[in-house]
């Protein structure tokens, strides 16, 4: 078992690990010390004792903060998922515009008819 030194609010402690975990004690130690130095920034002579209790405990408050916002966004996914396997389950029909035939029967009307007066311009103009 590896000692590993921690600074947290200003004070050293030496701390046992288990091999590998040193990473995680490090780190775990760093936001301990970022709760602590505002403590002592704050409060002039803390005891190691309630520095370190008053340290956890805005910690665990964090903590229990994220905690609540992680279950309400499982919440939300889960309701996303769920209608999203209702949509994938369910066929959902589209409509298509449709030209009515009256309309396609006038454009072509209009079409020949234009296509008439195209051509008794050209015979007038080749005259």
């Amino acid at each position: 078992m590896p000692d590993i030194r921690i600074n947290v609010g200003g004070r050293d402690f030496d701390v046992a690990c288990q091999d590998g975990e040193e990473h995680f004690l490090k780190s775990a130690a760093a936001m301990l010390d970022v709760e602590a130095s505002v403590l002592t920034g704050q409060i002039a002579n803390l005891t190691e004792g309630r520095l370190l209790l008053m340290a956890g405990l805005m910690l665990a408050d964090k903590t229990a903060g994220m905690e609540d916002s992680l279950k309400i966004a499982e919440g939300k996914l889960a309701e996303v998922q769920a209608e999203l396997e209702t949509l994938k389950s369910s066929p959902q029909e589209v409509e298509v515009p449709i030209i009515p035939d009256a309309v396609t029967d006038t454009l072509a009307e209009i079409a020949a008819r234009a296509e008439a007066m195209a051509a008794k311009v050209e015979e007038k103009a080749a005259s």
